[in-house]
């Protein structure tokens, strides 16, 4: 017998079920699903994993945070535990009368890491069993044969790579985790969580919120002028050429000529060439995802599944170019079945010739691209939204690019010069496939050297320079992989983490909370090596040579924990200090505002014996103001007090939604939030 591993149940299925042409027997053997078939002539058991079926972790009795010392956790022993316990005995009893193990995991470094774990269970019990690799990037019929009659050697040192990874993180985790959750008190459900790549991507958010904070507003102006071309033509917008005033009394000036009149003294006329977009790799792919309103996490989560399911390939790439062996022809024949894509398919198939986009290329897997075509009734909702993103960006890629014809026109008038900017599309090309990049319009009357145009209003606009933007989720991705925090397979994990822990919230503008502050400043003042990215950066490399061959595992791993142990030793004489902080921001964002019962105390974030949190004033017992709250959902202060009754407004993030609410159960917005909402609209407006 000879025995298949894949990393996931519905991976497995897929595969086994190629391999067999659906001659698949499915069975239990001691409690764990397995798929037997017979292939090739050979009978064969397809064992499909769980993800890691091993934990990396230290030996139990390092597991009491308070009584073991940091100095001893950061160079503790690292065990692999047996964490799937009956996937382990099925692997352990089925390779006893097996003479070799195909790895079929994902094609990346973890996906090594999980086949080694099956690899070494299954040589506890056969050591004489034969390794063999099957490396494939889209679970279809013809990508499945063509690894496995090409079967190649496992890659160990990729699978060191991702190890060295688990087991640095975890101490590192491990370490900074406890000592700034034992100086805070923050114990518990509420430990305050630190990491070697987490805590430099939060002090990105954190230092963007500084300069935000840091910024000055300054006042300018804008002159814009209504115009028209005789007394027929059509209405169009110049602004003065200077675009920007930044005294007052120079714009006032101008508009006290009073100008009636201008000439046009100046067209000028070019095509623009939009390119299209080159093929998705994972970084595009998650940013794309994320501005159409998905979390990085989400989208991965079904990018993912979809692959696993055979219906798009592998989405974890760096590559941006197809290789020449994918028939891109075939795929977009097959997607002309789906009814959302037919005209967007026929524009492609009436080119003369298909000529793909083509960004970076290397040498590990395509792009991501569909690879069978779906019917929307099959998939979810969100599965069709991330599967039509990635249908539209590989037929985009295919498509002609987008002309537009765009305009400048200079006026004079009174020795003032104006800018009037048109475009007209002359090409939509891809972004009439790729929706997603939205392609407008201005449209000018046609205008020739010395036409006089008629000023029909003049107008002095007063603006402010802006601050920096927050960080989306997409900007994030894009910037930690800049500064190479994380992979592009951990990257939508590490932001969602710092989203589960309370450190940032906000989706399409990422925010971070007052404890995240505090963190952030204590270690920037005390340890700021652990707040850069240089050295998470440094480490990262190295375990690129680990997976080349050039470095060993262990010997980055205990360079690692050096590092670590210097750094401890830095914070350890801080330690008050850190402290302080700490717990000064905590109480802060806890504060809803002041009691509006008693004038003395502030209402603030409590639990009670049951563990449920409600809002209760810090002068209790003199007090015994409290509001209760909902128990689920990321809680976060406003200066707002509800227009019904003057009691404090909170805001409330849970999951994808976020809502305002008042404290006040008996206040009729309870009601109807929606009146309250188009209330306080309408007040603003009047303002």
């Amino acid at each position: 017998m000879q025995l298949i591993i894949s990393e996931k149940a519905i991976a497995g299925e897929r595969i086994a079920s190629l391999l067999a042409d659906g001659n698949v027997s499915q069975k239990n053997v001691l409690g764990a699903k397995v798929f037997d078939f017979n292939w090739k002539g050979v009978e064969t058991r397809l064992i499909p994993l769980r993800g890691h079926i091993s934990d990396v972790e230290f030996p139990k009795e390092y597991s009491n945070w308070m009584s073991i010392p940091l100095e001893n956790l950061v160079s503790a022993p690292i065990i692999y535990s047996n964490k799937e316990f009956r996937i382990i005995d099925c692997i352990k009893n089925s390779s006893l009368d097996s003479d070799r193990i195909i790895i079929a995991t994902d094609a990346d470094r973890e996906g090594e890491a999980i086949g080694l774990e099956a690899i070494t269970y299954a040589q506890q019990s056969n050591k004489k069993i034969k390794i063999e690799r099957a490396y494939f990037s889209a679970i279809s019929k013809e990508d499945i044969e063509k690894s496995f009659s090409n079967l190649e050697k496992f890659d160990y040192n990729f699978a060191y790579s991702a190890n060295a990874r688990r087991e640095i993180d975890l101490i590192w985790g491990a370490v900074l985790t406890r000592f700034f959750s034992i100086v805070s008190g923050q114990l518990g459900k509420n430990f305050l969580s630190v990491g070697r790549v987490q805590t430099p991507t939060l002090a990105l958010i954190v230092d963007r919120e500084k300069e935000r904070n840091a910024f000055i507003t300054k006042k300018y102006w804008e002159i814009i002028t209504n115009c028209k071309k005789g007394e027929e033509g059509e209405e169009f917008s110049a602004s003065h050429k200077e675009d920007k005033f930044w005294e007052k009394e120079k714009a006032e000036k101008i508009i006290k000529k009073n100008i009636k009149e201008l000439v046009v003294k100046k067209v000028d006329t070019r095509e623009k060439i939009l390119k299209k977009p080159v093929p998705f790799n994972t970084t595009e792919f998650l940013r794309a995802a994320a501005n159409t309103g998905f979390s990085a996490s989400k989208a991965m989560d079904i990018a993912e599944s979809l692959y696993q399911k055979g219906f798009t390939s592998y989405p974890r790439t760096d590559n941006k170019a197809y290789p020449a062996s994918l028939n891109l022809k075939e795929i977009v024949n097959k997607l002309a079945s789906i009814p959302d894509f037919v005209d967007d398919v026929q524009k492609i198939l009436s080119q003369e010739k298909i000529i793909p986009s083509r960004g970076k290329e290397t040498k590990d897997h395509p792009p991501i691209y569909p690879v069978v075509a779906v019917k929307k009734s099959i998939l979810n909702k969100d599965e069709w939204r991330i599967y039509e993103l990635i249908c539209r960006r590989f037929l985009a890629t295919l498509y002609k690019q987008a002309v537009t014809q765009n305009v400048s026109v200079l006026l004079f008038g009174k020795e003032e010069e104006f800018v009037a900017r048109g475009q007209t599309i002359i090409e939509s090309g891809w972004k009439s496939i790729y929706f997603y990049s939205k392609l407008s319009e201005v449209i000018l009357p046609k205008l020739n050297v010395g036409d006089k145009i008629n000023v029909l209003k003049i107008t002095l606009l007063e603006k402010e320079t802006l601050p920096p933007s927050h960080y989306s989720q997409s900007s994030l991705i894009k910037l930690m992989e800049k500064y190479n925090l994380g992979t592009k397979s951990t990257r939508p994990n590490i932001i969602q983490k710092l989203y589960s822990r309370k450190y940032i919230f906000g989706n399409k503008s990422i925010e971070a909370s007052e404890i995240a502050f505090a963190i952030i400043n204590s270690l920037e003042k005390n340890c700021n090596i652990v707040t850069k990215p240089k050295m998470t950066s440094q480490l990262e490399k190295e375990m690129d040579e680990i997976a080349a061959g050039k470095k060993e595992m262990n010997l980055v791993v205990n360079d690692s924990s050096n590092k670590l142990g210097l750094i401890l030793e830095t914070i350890q004489k801080q330690k008050e200090v850190i402290r302080i902080d700490i717990r000064k921001a905590i109480h802060t964002t806890n504060i809803i505002g002041s009691c509006n019962k008693c004038n003395k105390g502030n209402l603030v974030i409590r639990k009670g014996k049951s563990g449920k949190r409600f809002v209760g004033c810090s002068n209790y017992p003199n007090c015994n103001n409290s509001y209760p709250l909902p128990q689920k959902g990321v809680i976060t202060t406003t200066d707002d007090l509800c227009i019904e009754c003057n009691e404090p407004v909170i805001k409330v993030k849970n999951g994808r939604f976020e809502y305002k609410m008042c404290l006040n159960m008996s206040c009729k917005t309870k009601e109807s939030w929606k009146n309250f909402k188009k209330k306080e609209e309408n007040k603003n407006t009047k303002k």
